[in-house]
Formats: C-alpha cells, sequence, structure tokens
C-alpha cells in the first residue's frame, strides 16, 4: 500500500467534494441565519474520509463518477456534520474547538447550532433520492444509511458512549460502543460504494469486514492522538477524554496495549481486502492505500 496512492486521490477529490459542498449550500435555506450556521460547520475543513471511502470503491471497480455519485457520497458528509454538531454541545462532549475554529455553539448559540443539525440530517437524505441514482441504488442507500445513523447505530453508539462516562467498560462493549458510534458510518460509506459499484455478495461481504475493521482502527487511533497529540495538532482539545473519564482504548489498555490493538484492527482490514480481491479479482491497492492514514 503506498500513502501516495492515498494522497492523489485526495488531491483530486477533496477539493471537488468541497467545491460541491458550497455550491450545493449556496442557497440551502432562505433563513440567512440558519444557512449560516449550516455553511459554516459543514465548509469549516475535515479529511472528507467518508465521501472519499465511497468514492474510492467506486474508482476501484472502474464505475465513472458522475454527479449523482457526488451527491450522493456529500450526503454522508451533511450526516456526519449534523453528529458533530450535536456531539459539541454542551450536553455532550462541550466541546468549544472543531477542526481549529469555535464550534457550532460557541459561533452561533445552542439553538442554532441544534436546528443547523436537524437541519443537515434530513438534507442527507435529501441529497440521495434526487441524487439521479437508480430507483433501486436510492432505495438501498436510504435504508442502509438511516440504519447507520439510527438507534441500531450511530446514535445507539452516542448514548452508550454519555452513559458509560466515568465506569469502565470490557474491551468487547467499548469495541461494540465504537463499532456504532464512529464505524456505522464508514460501515455505511463502504457500503454505498459497494451497491453502485453492484459487485458480488461475496465481494461486498469482504469490502464491509474491510469497513468494519477501518472504523474500529479509526477510532482506536483517534484515542491515542487525544493522549499523544497538542491541541494545535488536533485542531480540538486533547486529554479531554481522561479528565472527563470516558471509555477509551488507552485508558483500558494503557498505551502500549492501544497501539497493537490498533495494528490488530489494521491486520484484519488487510485480510478483508485479499479476500475481497480474491472474490473479485480486483485489486485492491486504492482501498489498502487508505490504511496509510494510520502511519506518520
Amino acid at each position: 500500500m503506498s500513502k501516495a496512492t492515498l494522497t492523489s486521490f485526495e488531491a483530486t477529490w477533496v477539493p471537488r467534494i468541497n467545491t460541491y459542498l458550497d455550491e450545493s449550500l449556496r442557497t440551502v435555506s432562505d433563513r440567512a441565519d440558519l444557512t449560516a450556521a449550516i455553511r459554516y460547520s459543514v465548509l469549516a475543513g475535515g479529511k472528507r474520509l467518508r465521501p472519499l471511502l465511497s468514492l474510492a470503491v467506486l474508482a476501484t471497480f472502474d464505475c465513472p463518477i458522475t454527479a449523482a455519485e457526488l451527491r450522493a457520497s456529500s450526503a454522508l458528509e451533511l450526516l456526519h456534520t449534523y453528529s458533530l454538531i450535536h456531539d459539541d454541545l454542551p450536553a455532550m462532549d462541550n466541546d468549544p474547538l472543531r477542526r481549529g475554529k469555535p464550534t457550532s455553539h460557541v459561533k452561533f448559540g445552542e439553538d442554532l447550532a441544534i436546528l443547523a443539525g436537524d437541519a443537515l440530517q434530513p438534507l442527507a437524505f435529501q441529497w440521495l433520492a434526487d441524487s439521479g441514482l437508480t430507483a433501486d441504488q436510492i432505495a438501498q442507500l436510504t435504508l442502509g444509511l438511516a440504519l447507520a445513523a439510527g438507534p441500531q447505530g450511530m446514535v445507539a453508539g452516542q448514548v452508550a458512549d454519555v452513559k458509560s462516562t466515568g465506569q469502565t467498560l470490557a474491551l468487547p462493549e467499548l469495541q461494540h460502543l465504537h463499532r456504532r458510534k464512529t464505524g456505522a458510518l464508514i460501515h455505511y460509506a463502504v457500503l454505498a460504494g459497494a451497491v453502485q459499484a453492484n459487485v458480488s455478495a461475496a465481494t461486498r461481504a469482504a469490502l464491509l469486514d474491510f469497513g468494519d475493521a477501518f472504523g474500529l482502527a479509526f477510532q482506536i487511533y483517534d484515542d491515542i492522538l487525544d493522549v499523544t497529540s497538542t491541541p494545535a495538532e488536533m485542531g480540538k482539545a486533547t486529554h479531554k477524554d481522561a479528565d472527563e473519564h470516558k471509555n477509551t482504548y488507552p485508558g483500558l489498555l494503557g498505551l502500549d496495549g492501544a497501539q497493537q490493538a490498533l495494528k490488530t484492527a489494521l491486520t484484519s482490514a488487510t485480510a478483508a481486502l485479499d479476500r475481497a480481491e480474491a472474490a473479485s479479482q480486483t485489486k485492491m491497492d486504492l482501498l489498502a492505500s487508505f490504511l496509510t492514514y494510520f502511519t506518520n
């Protein structure tokens, strides 16, 4: 796997995703204040990792990426941004910074921040519905995103995270929490690409195993960075998880144990891509390059 491959893919698609989001959100509402709050959070930056994963699956199988696919993948960024706005609220993680900027509730007040998040969630489904994909693809993606984001997915993980603060979870419980809170949208990102690429059932299963392992690695890595990085590097406060007695991998396993858990998750992700390659007779080099995200 090559970091240069990922860098090149990002250089091609992140600007296109950002331009699409910018242009599409200019007249998102006839309320100037709501439009400003939505645009502030969506356009604040970020890696655009989730839409990139969807597009990478399409590129892997040489599928054309038209305006329809770009709109469908960008819809996921809207849903993700809603979750960040709400996650930063005082009743949740109470974060004043996100990507080096004041969080939405700090800049616009809690009321408008909550409502901007509320607006982004249905807007994501609107973008799927009018994306121009086939009716069958829209149905599968709508169901998949609802399951990933809702009471069986991300929201359930958020509830588990909030309610377990101050308690000590066993490792399987912590992994289950993060497969929902963080991993569910990453699972969906890979699923969306697989649906649009119309891959075989065996290939889809292997790709979803990759997505699940990648999602777990992403959370472990984020927990490690919270311990080892500075606020300037992260663009947000660090060491908050330990201060607030949150359940994290370094907290449960120690830093060395967390780094070993990360290696295990990456090994699982690589093995899943090997299975996808065998099932599809298609090289997985682009998707494998995403694993370099976890190397310096």
